[in-house]
């Protein structure tokens, strides 16, 4: 198998859908030539001319022509360069893409594919604007799917996945991710949505990371090897669906669960996550487990590297975290 980064596995993911399916089209700012702003298209506006363009500086027009688009019929994978510009057309995801199909779900033919491919993660000195990891504001909005890879395999085989998915899907990329290797396939595969991926198998405390905290949580775990604490690390691959069992599963064996995420723990994924945990033992007359969360402080990511070091998830924090179930 060759050898490939996550950047390298989305170019031919998206490659290979293009080449397969006429009604594939995509476009994003500065996607021909130089491939965008993380080079994520880089030599598809060659391969595919006419099929791969650049839009204006104007996220509300990329995020909108891409609703009319998918209405009429055609299978659009669009770029927002950062996810913080997501804000920008918030109505057009929020209120047109995340309901459209429930609105008209009468019409059995009506579908409504959008592929909303968007760098996320701080740890880069980007600042406030081009530094968030916005999992709660998405996660929090019914009739969007959310994908996230952190690996360049999972990446390719989830990028076609959604591509094929007759609903609309954010798909997050950390920017850390771009750049890591793996081995992937030739030959064509796909990785469903909804099934999470034990990272690390461990006894004493369940770790649900998500995106670049997968890899942090293994280095915590590495850690704590040493002493004697054996961690499992699970990896989600997507928040919507999002693989409870596999979750559950995990904390019945160990007892403890700690829960990771880059956003902003105010109202976010990890204390979603831990909120199911609780809920679904309640339910099922089991034990509450012990339970920490680790995210990002509440206050804007500072462009300050010292400062950005100190509100963004660590490993250290993690680790601290998972000391304290224990």
């Amino acid at each position: 198998m060759p050898n490939m980064s996550m950047r390298e596995a989305l170019i031919q993911a998206q490659a290979e859908e293009l080449s397969q399916d006429a009604s594939v089209m995509i476009w994003g700012e500065n996607i021909e030539g130089v491939g965008g702003g993380f080079m994520v298209t880089t030599g598809l506006s060659d391969e595919f001319p006419g099929r791969v363009k650049d839009t204006p500086l104007a996220e509300t027009a990329i995020a909108g022509s891409a609703v009319g688009a998918a209405y009429c019929g055609m299978r659009p994978i669009i770029e927002i360069m950062f996810a913080d510009f997501a804000a920008v057309c918030f109505d057009e995801i929020a209120n047109k893409m995340a309901k459209l199909r429930y609105t008209y779900g009468a019409y059995d033919d009506f579908k409504l594919p959008i592929v909303v491919r968007m760098k996320v993660g701080g740890y880069a000195g980007l600042g406030a604007e081009h530094s968030q990891t916005m999992t709660g504001y998405f996660m929090h909005t019914p009739g969007l799917k959310i994908a996230f890879p952190t690996t360049a395999y999972d990446a390719k085989g989830m990028l076609k996945t959604a591509v094929r998915d007759d609903n609309p899907v954010l798909f997050l990329e950390h920017i850390l991710h771009y750049g890591k290797k793996e081995d992937v396939p030739e030959e064509e595969y796909f990785v469903p949505f909804g099934e999470a991926k034990i990272r690390r198998e461990g006894d004493d405390v369940t770790v649900v990371a998500v995106g670049y905290m997968v890899d942090l949580s293994l280095q915590a775990a590495e850690e704590l090897e040493g002493e004697g604490i054996s961690v499992e690390v699970i990896d989600p691959r997507t928040l919507e669906p999002l693989d409870m069992e596999t979750i559950m599963d995990s904390v019945r064996k160990t007892g403890r669960i700690v829960a990771v995420d880059e956003d902003v723990i105010r109202c976010g994924v990890s204390g979603e996550i831990l909120m199911q945990v609780y809920e679904r033992r309640r339910k099922a007359g089991e034990l509450v487990v012990p339970m920490a969360r680790v995210g990002a402080a509440n206050v804007p990511i500072p462009y300050s590297p010292v400062l950005e070091t100190e509100v963004l998830p660590s490993t250290e924090k993690i680790i601290a975290a998972i000391q304290e179930v224990l």
